[in-house]
């Protein structure tokens, strides 16, 4: 075998990096000591490891309370986000209850796929004790609505969702699950590093985190469209991204 077909064989065997959007508050869950804002920021990335990702300026960014959304694009500053572009904000926390942040992107072209990549990211955040509206749904093109509340939970507890397009359940959808090691860590196995389930089939999923952190819920979808690329149709990959962070035991 040539050493170029023998190269091509095992890059082609090697297993793909995952693409997660990615929306990080400093907490989940803020009281009165903390003060009223909280940073947030937003990336794309190939969490584990971590390396950043260039993110073009997002079509929205978004925080919901009650049921009212607030646009905070234009809000939006550069940051550098594991090496590469990312962007920041800060979140006004002015009355207790549950606060969803969510990114809408611009399509992102990943010439290893041959597609493009749209990730509908999303998490939430409890301000002052209050749990009120931690089930609500945005109404995105995907997202992964929460059927365990996504904060204020240990690690090891099951965490349950549902896979949703255009509000609709999507049955055997693909899932990946990534943690995100701030610090770099080492897997023994690429196999480690993204973990894979399926939904069943009125598009919920469950998942036991092994270790305390911000753990990622990709739900990967093809799009009813093609977008133009260099002359020709290609596929758009759809995400619906949920961000939860599950405590250590003992943690405040």
């Amino acid at each position: 075998m040539k050493l170029s077909v023998l190269i091509a064989a095992l890059l082609a065997a090697t297993p793909a990096a995952a693409h997660f959007g990615m929306i990080i508050p400093a907490e989940t869950m803020v009281n009165q000591a903390d003060g009223r804002t909280l940073p947030v920021r937003l990336g794309f990335a190939h969490p584990f490891e971590p390396d950043g990702m260039e993110m073009a300026a997002p079509e929205s960014v978004t925080v919901t309370f009650e049921g009212e959304a607030t646009d905070l694009t234009e809000t939006l500053a550069t940051i550098d986000f594991h090496g590469a572009q990312g962007f920041e904000t800060e979140l006004d926390l002015a009355r207790p209850g549950t606060y969803i942040l969510a990114s809408t992107p611009v399509p992102y072209w990943e010439p290893d796929e041959d597609a493009f990549i749209l990730h509908y990211t999303k998490t939430y955040v409890s301000a002052y004790d209050d749990d009120s509206g931690w089930d609500a749904v945005l109404g995105l093109k995907t997202e992964i609505r929460p059927l365990v509340r996504p904060f204020g939970i240990w690690a090891g507890n099951l965490f349950s969702g549902q896979v949703l397009v255009d509000g609709a359940p999507i049955p055997f959808a693909e899932v990946e699950v990534e943690h995100y090691a701030e610090s770099p860590v080492t897997a023994p196995s690429e196999l480690k590093i993204t973990q894979s389930i399926v939904a069943e089939a009125d598009g919920v999923i469950h998942y036991t985190p092994p270790a305390a952190g911000w753990w990622g819920f990709a739900a990967l979808t093809p799009a009813n469209y093609r977008l133009e690329q260099d002359g020709e149709a290609k596929d758009v990959e759809l995400g619906a991204v949920i961000w939860v962070r599950f405590e250590g035991w003992g943690a405040e």
